[in-house]
């Protein structure tokens, strides 16, 4: 059987791929050339391990795709349990045929059923890598266009490498994007954290870092508030991020974290746009904090600055000079006093101090 493949069109929309590494809203549309040239009815992007549903797809295959991840196919897709290890083994591309030992075995899957109700059967999928995590250029035909020839894979397969190169380009302009927004905000003091799909902080500006402190942390790349309330309504907003897809509005109220004897600090949540919004950074919010001690914030930066500190290190001197102990000091930023020790052993040997007392008057000369 002869190839239904357009191979030199593949290879023109290929030199387009790059057109998504400035404008990652490009994708739906290079993947529906792609389909086009490859006789296919749609396509989408998915990660290999923890698939969302805030992908790029193309517009033709966004019922199914989204039916999909509403039914939570993607949680035991068998094509993913199978092809996976095949990517990763070093094939280029994978389909039903590699997959299935027959079209009778591969028709009582549930995932085939229900795509039959969309008028899907064949699947073939391109692996790529983003850095070193795995996507797939998931393709589907429906029962007409029938399934993937060899010849047809192998055309196919020719995309892999230029998906790699564009994905990993895409991660790396998106990241530096990305810092060039938060440092920006700095400029202006406005402290700014970058979220990416799954809550995790993947950027965070020194004015952000200053403000960090008893009443908001960073532990293990997730945002700690001791105010319940506020937490609770971030965990809100964090389910949303997760589960929402690519074209919902976040439209988050403004998140107001109490603290005691202090002014309350305004989370306010704004999104991610252009080349940052890259799928495979995976950045997706942006956090404004507003209402801390702007001085305090001051202060911090300058002994960050000045003697190669830490976060944890400036705010426990800046405190100290304050008049706090040790152990008091601890317990306002939650945690243990052994741990608030070894900051303090750092603080010494960078300030080139012995005493709490010689380090307390060199901060109050720089004052």
């Amino acid at each position: 059987m002869g190839t239904k493949v357009d191979v030199g069109r593949l290879q023109s929309i290929s030199t387009r791929l790059g057109d998504a590494v400035i404008d990652p809203a490009m994708w739906p549309a290079l993947m529906q050339d792609i389909c086009s040239a490859s006789n296919s009815a749609a396509a989408c992007l998915l990660q290999s391990d923890v698939r969302t549903p805030d992908v790029p797809m193309t517009e033709s295959g966004r019922e199914f795709f989204k039916s999909y991840f509403d039914n939570c196919f993607h949680e035991n897709d068998i094509r993913a349990a199978r092809g996976v290890p095949l990517l990763l083994a070093g094939r280029q591309i994978v389909s039903d045929q590699d997959i299935f030992s027959s079209e009778t075995e591969m028709l009582r899957d549930p995932l085939y059923a229900h795509a039959n109700n969309f008028g899907l059967r064949w699947f073939a999928v391109i692996g790529f890598f983003a850095g070193s995590a795995l996507w797939g250029f998931s393709i589907q035909r429906t029962i007409g266009e029938g399934a993937f020839e060899e010849s047809e894979k192998a055309a196919l397969a020719s995309l892999s490498q230029r998906l790699t190169e564009t994905a990993t380009l895409s991660t790396a302009v998106g990241r530096g994007v990305l810092s060039g927004i938060t440092n920006a905000l700095a400029f202006i003091k406005r402290a700014a954290i970058a979220l990416d799909r799954f809550g995790s902080v993947i950027d965070i500006n020194p004015s952000a870092e200053a403000a960090l402190g008893g009443d908001i942390r960073i532990i293990g790349q997730r945002l700690v508030i001791s105010d319940r309330r506020a937490q609770a309504a971030f965990n809100n907003f964090l389910d949303r991020l997760r589960t929402a897809s690519d074209v919902d509005a976040l439209g988050v109220a403004p998140i107001v974290v109490r603290r005691a004897g202090k002014p309350p600090i305004v989370v306010r949540v704004l999104p991610v746009d252009g080349a940052a919004r890259s799928p495979f950074l995976g950045a997706r919010a942006i956090l404004i904090l507003s209402g801390f001690d702007e001085g305090e914030a001051e202060q911090l930066t300058m002994l960050r600055q000045a003697f190669r500190l830490t976060p944890s290190e400036a705010r426990i001197t800046l405190c100290l000079a304050g008049g706090k102990s040790l152990e008091e000091v601890a317990q306002e930023m939650a945690i243990a006093h052994e741990t608030a020790r070894s900051h303090l052993k750092a603080i010494f040997r960078k300030t080139d101090t012995h005493r709490q007392g010689e380090l307390i008057a060199l901060v109050s000369r720089l004052r």
